[in-house]
C-alpha cells in the first residue's frame, strides 16, 4: 500500500536526518560529488551581477549556501530536514548575517512569503543541488510559490536525478539487481533506501520536469540543460577514478565535451537545468 504524501515527506526528512551527522563525508561529498559542485558553482556565478539575494532549495549541511555567502551574497538556506538544518545554521554562524537557514520545504514554499514576508522580487537566483527536487509531490506549487518572490529576469539553477543513467544501470545489473536497476524508469515516487530510511522519489528528463514546472502558468521559461556524470560515474562508484585514473580523465573529457549535445545533454546521473522568471 502506497503511503500518504505526508507519510512520503515524513520518511524522507527522516532518512536526511540520520545521515546529517556524516554527510559532509564521501557519502555527501566526495571528490565526484564536488566535481559536480564546481560545475554549478560555475554557472551560477555567471549569471549572478553583483551582490544578490539566493534560496538554496534542500541546502543539506549548507556547504553551497556557505560558497556564496562567502562571495558576498545573501542566501535563504530551506530544507525538510530538521537536522540538517541544525547543521546549515552552524555554518551561518560562521557568515554573519550572510545566511539565514529556515526549516521550511520545498512542498511548502508559499510559507516563504506568508510567514518569513519575502515580497515579490527578493530573489534573484534559487538553486537546488543533488535532487531535493525529486522528493517534492508538486512541482507547480513549488514553482508558483517561488516565481512570487522572484525578480522577472531572475534565474532558477537546479540539479535534478535524471531518468536515464546508464552507469547505474549496468552496476546494478551486474550485482543482478534487477528491480534496482529499473527504478529510475518508474513514473511515480517511488521508495529507495538510504542508511535503512526511505526517501520517496520521483525521477525525471529535463522535459517531464520543465512540463511540472512550468505547467500553465508560464512563469518560468527553460533557457539550457545539460548533463552531469554521463560518462563519469555516478558518486557512489567513485573507486573507478581511483582504480582507473587514465580512463577517469578521458571519461572527464568526454562529459565536458558532450554535457550539452542534443540526446545527451538529458541523459546521466543528474542534469542541470538553468530557467529565468519571465
Amino acid at each position: 500500500m502506497t503511503l500518504s504524501i505526508s507519510d512520503q515527506l515524513a520518511e524522507t526528512a527522516a532518512a536526511f536526518d540520520s545521515v546529517a551527522p556524516t554527510y559532509d563525508g564521501p557519502q555527501g561529498n566526495n571528490p565526484l560529488i564536488q566535481r559536480m559542485r564546481d560545475i554549478v558553482w560555475q554557472r551560477i556565478e555567471g549569471l549572478l551581477k553583483g551582490q544578490s539575494t539566493l534560496i538554496d532549495i534542500g541546502c543539506g549541511t549548507g556547504i553551497d549556501a556557505q560558497h556564496f555567502a562567502q562571495l558576498g551574497h545573501h542566501v535563504f538556506a530551506t530544507d525538510w530536514s530538521p537536522e540538517m538544518v541544525e547543521r546549515a545554521g552552524a555554518r551561518a554562524n560562521c557568515e554573519p548575517g550572510q545566511i539565514t537557514a529556515l526549516r521550511v520545504g520545498a512542498q511548502e514554499f508559499d510559507r516563504l512569503a506568508s510567514e518569513f514576508k519575502l515580497g515579490p522580487d527578493t530573489i534573484d537566483l534559487s538553486y537546488s543541488n543533488f535532487g531535493p527536487l525529486n522528493c517534492v509531490p508538486d512541482l507547480g506549487h513549488t514553482a508558483a510559490s517561488l516565481a512570487a518572490i522572484t525578480r522577472p529576469g531572475g534565474y532558477a539553477v537546479f540539479t535534478v536525478i535524471g531518468r536515464y543513467c546508464p552507469w547505474e544501470v549496468a552496476h546494478y545489473v551486474r550485482k543482478r539487481r534487477f528491480t534496482r536497476a529499473k527504478v529510475r524508469f518508474e513514473r511515480e515516487s517511488t521508495p529507495v533506501g538510504m542508511n535503512g530510511h526511505t526517501i520517496w522519489t520521483r525521477y525525471f528528463t529535463p522535459r517531464e520536469f520543465a512540463r511540472e514546472w512550468i505547467g500553465d502558468a508560464d512563469q518560468w521559461q527553460v533557457e539550457y540543460y545539460e548533463s552531469l556524470s554521463l560518462f563519469v560515474p555516478p558518486p557512489y562508484l567513485d573507486k573507478v577514478g581511483e582504480k582507473f585514473p587514465k580512463v577517469f580523465a578521458r571519461l572527464v573529457s568526454l562529459d565536458f565535451v558532450t554535457a550539452r549535445w542534443p540526446l545527451f545533454r538529458g541523459m546521466g546521473d543528474h542534469f542541470m537545468l538553468v530557467m529565468r522568471r519571465r
